[in-house]
């Protein structure tokens, strides 16, 4: 408790200096059209959050990145699989997923417009962002199972279900939560840029366009990006919670251990 307690303050207390700055900076330029205090900001956000289009948007955008990122887990993790088990589709996917990482995410949302509904092309581009992420990681993971360990499964006849479980998982398990740390973020920001371009219907996105356009004030963009950021950490902490409580649970993770800080 004493040490979860110091570290909620250290998060207080950075969040109150920069809330401070950006006190400072917004009355350095006194402008609330450029740079708006945080009050009001706040009184922007508390104006958009008892509206039923807050949640319905929340909700909506919420759920189409979470299955996206949920698509992403299983056919990179297939991807990392096959190109581990044939040098050939190593050799013919290798490519295929730098040309995904250094491509810019504007250029596939609007090529993907073409090709997808705009309420299932926010869905695409999140699974997308993560995919190549996660098939590299879950590959070197997948390369990392001790030799002779895999001599001892093969010597003592493991099962398929014994050595995934036994052998595979926990070395994979540090690599696939890195991969989830620094994708999850990469994913719900680029989910929400395809919501504004494509003006996905009950999406943030759409509701911090609409913003921009017909109010003409930057307090509520502020404030729906507040949105976005909270809701983005909210993702990631459940979904750690969650990948622990099933090594927990599954046995593969040790009793008062983690795979990764929640």
């Amino acid at each position: 408790m004493k040490k979860i307690a110091v570290t909620a303050g250290k998060s207080i207390a950075a969040i109150a200096f920069w809330v401070a700055v950006w006190f400072i900076i917004a009355k350095i330029i006194d402008v609330e059209l450029i740079v708006p205090t945080p009050f009001a900001v706040w009184r922007a956000l508390c104006e958009i959050i008892v509206t039923e289009e807050f949640w319905i948007s929340c909700a909506m955008s919420f759920l189409r990145v979470l299955f996206g990122i949920g698509i992403s887990f299983i056919v990179g993790c297939g991807i990392a699989y096959l190109t581990w088990r044939s040098k050939i589709l190593n050799s013919l996917l290798s490519p295929l997923l730098s040309i995904i990482k250094a491509t810019p995410v504007a250029s596939f949302i609007i090529i993907a417009w073409i090709w997808f509904d705009t309420s299932l092309l926010p869905i695409f581009i999140a699974s997308l962002i993560v995919i190549p992420i996660i098939t590299s990681n879950v590959l070197q993971g997948i390369s990392s199972v001790d030799k002779d360990l895999k001599e001892v499964a093969k010597i003592y006849r493991f099962s398929v279900f014994k050595r995934l479980f036994r052998l595979y998982i926990p070395s994979i398990a540090p690599y696939f939560l890195a991969a989830c740390r620094s994708s999850l973020g990469m994913a719900w920001k680029a989910s929400v840029a395809a919501e504004m371009i494509v003006l996905s219907q009950n999406s943030i996105g759409k509701e911090i366009y609409n913003t921009k356009l017909y109010s003409m004030e930057a307090a509520p963009v502020f404030a729906w990006t507040i949105v976005v950021i909270i809701l983005s950490i909210v993702i990631e902490k459940l979904l750690l919670l969650s990948l622990n409580a099933i090594g927990r649970a599954a046995k593969i993770l040790p009793k008062g251990e983690k795979y990764a800080e929640n």
